[in-house]
C-alpha cells in the first residue's frame, strides 16, 4: 500500500497504517501526510492574482443557535463524564449566544441514535451526536445513523489533530456534527474550528475540512515521543508536596508504620526529606492519628503541618487538609503518601518535569511497568472539586470526571510498593517501633 501511494505522489508518506483483514469497502486504513517541498510559480501567481482580485479577510458575527446534544452509552462509560462534556459543550457554546436545549443519551446504536437526531433537529438548528466510542470506519455508529435518519454525510474525519474523527452531516436542512472525543475537553480542538464557523453562518463544505489540514492544529500529545521541538520547560511553575501521615496504620494491629525505622530513620520522616530534597517549593505533612508522635518524627525540618482531626473519617478528609494549606501561587499538588520507602527525591523531580512541561494542565501520575501508582500530581483546577470530596475515597474519580490529561512516569518499584502490612514492611526493610 505505501508503494502504491508513493508512486501516485512520492510527497506523501504513511502517518498512521491501521492494517485490518479482511478490509471492507469504505473503511479507513490510513492517513496520509501531505510535505510539499517546492510549490510551482504558476501557482503563485494563480494565487496573487486571487487575493487580488477579492476579498481576502471578512468578520462574519455569529448567530445565536438552539443545539440538541445525543450521547451514546456503552457500559463502563461512567456518568460523570457525560455530565461534564454537557458542562463543556454549554461553555462552548456561552461563547457565541448560543444554547443547549435538549439532550438525549441512548444506547451506542444506528437505530436509537438516528431516531434522537430526527427529533432533536426538528426542534433545534443545530445537533452535535457524541459517540461513546470512537469512530473506527466511514459505516461507524454516528455516520450511519445520520444516513438511516435521512440525512447525508459530508464528511467523515478531517486533518487536523486533535479532532480528525469529526463526522459532519445535514438532516433536515439542519447541520449534524459527530463530535470527536477531544470535545469533551475545552481545550481547542478541530470541533471548535466547525463550530465556530456554523455558529457564524457560514457554510462547511468537505472541501473546506479538507484544508484544514494546511497549517492545520497540530498538537503534541505528552505521553508520546516528541518528532518536533519540544516544549520548553516553564521551570518558573511552583509545585508543593502534601505528605499524607494522618492514617492509624490498622492493617498493623497496632504499632504506627510511619514511626518504623527504615536505616535508623522514622519513615515519615525519611520520606519528608526526600520531599525537602525534591524541586517542590514546600512540604505539607497532614497528621491525625498520633500527630503529637509524628510531629516529633520530624522535628527541626522545615515542613508545614496541617493537623486534621476528622482522620478516621478517611482519606478525602486529609487530602481537603492538605490542599487546603497548598499556597496560592502553587500550579499543582503532589500527593504523596507517607508509606512509600521506595520513592526517591529525582522520581518526585521528574513528575515535576512533566507536569511543568504540560504547562500545568495536566495530572501527572507515577507508575510501574505500565500500572498506574503513587506519587499523583494534581494541577489546580482540581483543588476546588477536592473541597467536596466525602468519605475514605481518594481524587482518581475526579481525575476521570474532569477528562483532563494523564501523563504517566515510569519510576520504577518505588510507585507501587507501599508498607501496609508488617510482612510488606519488614521485607522492605522496616522495623516496627511500640
Amino acid at each position: 500500500m505505501i508503494d502504491a501511494i508513493n508512486a501516485v505522489d512520492p510527497t506523501i508518506t504513511i502517518a498512521t497504517l491501521a492494517q485490518h483483514a479482511p478490509v471492507e469497502k469504505g473503511q479507513m486504513v490510513a492517513t496520509v501526510k501531505i510535505i510539499p517541498f517546492a510549490v510551482a510559480s504558476v501557482l503563485v501567481d494563480a494565487v496573487t492574482k486571487i487575493c487580488a482580485g477579492g476579498e481576502i479577510i471578512a468578520v462574519n458575527a455569529y448567530q445565536p443557535v438552539r443545539v440538541g446534544v445525543i450521547q451514546t452509552v456503552l457500559p463502563g462509560i461512567k456518568p460523570s463524564v457525560l455530565d461534564k462534556t454537557l458542562r463543556v459543550t454549554e461553555a462552548r457554546l456561552a461563547r457565541s449566544g448560543g444554547r443547549l436545549t435538549a439532550e438525549r443519551r441512548t444506547p451506542h446504536e444506528v437505530g436509537p441514535v438516528a431516531e434522537a437526531a430526527a427529533s432533536l433537529a426538528r426542534d433545534n438548528d443545530m445537533v452535535v451526536i457524541f459517540g461513546a466510542s470512537a469512530m473506527s470506519d466511514f459505516g461507524d455508529v454516528v455516520p450511519a445513523a445520520i444516513e438511516k435518519a435521512g440525512g447525508t454525510v459530508i464528511r467523515a474525519g478531517m486533518p487536523v489533530d486533535p479532532g480528525n474523527l469529526l463526522v459532519l452531516g445535514t438532516l433536515g436542512g439542519k447541520r449534524v456534527i459527530g463530535a470527536p472525543g477531544c470535545a469533551r475537553s475545552p481545550k481547542e480542538n478541530g470541533f471548535d474550528w466547525v463550530l465556530d464557523r456554523l455558529i457564524a453562518g457560514l457554510d462547511v463544505t468537505a472541501k473546506d475540512i479538507a484544508g484544514m489540514g494546511v497549517g492545520g492544529l497540530l498538537m503534541e500529545i505528552l505521553t508520546r515521543p516528541q518528532p518536533r521541538e519540544p516544549l520548553p520547560v516553564r521551570a518558573e511553575l511552583k509545585v508543593d508536596v502534601v505528605l499524607l501521615a494522618a492514617g492509624r496504620s490498622s492493617r498493623m494491629g497496632g504499632p504506627n508504620k510511619l514511626l518504623a525505622l527504615f536505616d535508623g530513620k522514622p519513615l515519615v520522616r525519611r520520606t519528608a526529606e526526600r520531599a525537602l530534597d525534591s524541586k517542590a517549593s514546600d512540604t505539607i505533612v497532614v497528621t491525625g492519628h498520633q500527630r503529637e508522635r509524628v510531629h516529633a518524627a520530624l522535628s527541626g525540618l522545615d515542613i508545614t503541618f496541617a493537623d486534621n482531626p476528622d482522620f478516621s473519617e478517611g482519606l478525602s478528609s486529609s487530602l481537603k487538609a492538605g490542599i487546603a494549606r497548598v499556597s496560592g501561587d502553587a500550579a499543582g499538588a503532589m500527593i504523596m503518601l507517607g508509606d512509600m520507602p521506595g520513592v526517591s527525591s529525582a522520581d518526585l523531580d521528574r513528575l515535576i518535569d512533566a507536569f511543568r512541561k504540560s504547562q500545568g494542565r495536566s495530572v501527572v501520575r507515577a507508575s510501574h511497568e505500565g500500572k498506574r501508582g503513587n506519587p499523583v500530581l494534581l494541577p489546580r483546577s482540581l483543588f476546588a472539586a477536592i473541597a467536596h470530596l466525602e468519605g475514605d475515597t481518594g481524587a482518581r474519580h475526579l481525575v476521570e470526571a474532569e477528562g483532563l490529561d494523564v501523563v504517566d512516569v515510569e519510576i520504577g518499584k518505588g510507585a507501587s510498593i507501599d508498607v501496609d502490612t508488617r510482612e510488606a514492611l519488614e521485607g522492605a526493610g522496616g522495623v516496627l517501633q511500640d
